[in-house]
């Protein structure tokens, strides 16, 4: 009878057990599993803060711009180099006019080429156009006293600023002072074309047909003194260089 007793009061305690063990929500874990359970969990009554950004900010970063360099103006003068005939650096002077005009004369009366600009002038050295250079032949300094010599082929070296221009001649005309329309072909932006567009650089060289003129029995001229006709050699723009490359 005892040993019955004591069976069932063991049996009776093994379930006890069985039930406590299977209630218990911790059971089975390991203590590391216990610490990070209760690590994440927050307590009941707080409240989570904001999270921190994980990233920092960073500058807004741009490209630097590269500013293009404005063109520098003309000098006034420029220098005319004719190996050809032995002209070397000589002086021409921008002003607004036209060719053989009371100003152009007496820049050249002073001893330099006149180079007209304006309405009833030219293009500077190296743009699109017609570049014009009128100069003497007989007075003054006649830097152009052998220019009508110049054929097809020689070079016209002009330094303005920091650049040089070399044009190459390709031909001549010869211009009327007593013909409007010579004088407006003179000037127009192909030279000895008026009316046609200018699709590159180009050059008069024009001096006086005093000689010619005389040889002729023309002894007409103007109120400057400047004779009937000029003889212009017509070139065309070959190279662009710096100034300091003077070949």
């Amino acid at each position: 009878m005892a040993g019955r007793v004591a069976l069932t009061l063991a049996a009776a305690l093994a379930v006890v057990t069985t039930a406590c063990a299977a209630d218990d929500p911790r059971a089975g874990r390991t203590p590391a599993q216990e610490r990070t359970t209760s690590a994440s969990a927050p307590e009941a009554g707080t409240a989570s803060g904001p999270t921190e950004p994980t990233t920092e900010p960073t500058e807004p970063t741009t490209e630097p711009t590269t500013e293009p360099e404005p063109e520098r103006p003309e000098p006034r003068r420029s220098y005319v180099t004719i190996p050809a005939i032995g002209l070397r650096d000589f002086p021409v002077v921008r002003y607004r006019g036209s060719p053989d005009d009371a100003p152009g004369t007496a820049l050249q009366n002073a001893g330099e080429m006149a180079s007209p600009r304006g309405p009833r002038g030219g293009t500077g050295p190296g743009e699109v156009g017609n570049y014009i250079i009128t100069g003497h032949r007989l007075t003054g300094t006649a830097p152009l006293r052998h220019s009508p010599s110049l054929v097809r082929g020689d070079r016209i070296r002009v330094r303005s600023g920091d650049t040089l221009h070399v044009y190459e001649v390709r031909r001549t005309r010869w211009t009327s002072f007593r013909r409007p329309a010579s004088l407006r072909a003179q000037r127009a932006e192909v030279p000895g074309r008026p009316g046609q567009s200018a699709t590159r650089a180009m050059i008069t060289l024009s001096t006086c047909a005093t000689l010619e003129d005389h040889a002729a029995g023309n002894y007409w001229s103007d109120e400057f003194g400047n004779p009937e006709h000029r003889i212009d050699k017509i070139g065309v723009l070959v190279a662009t260089r710096p100034a300091r490359d003077s070949r």
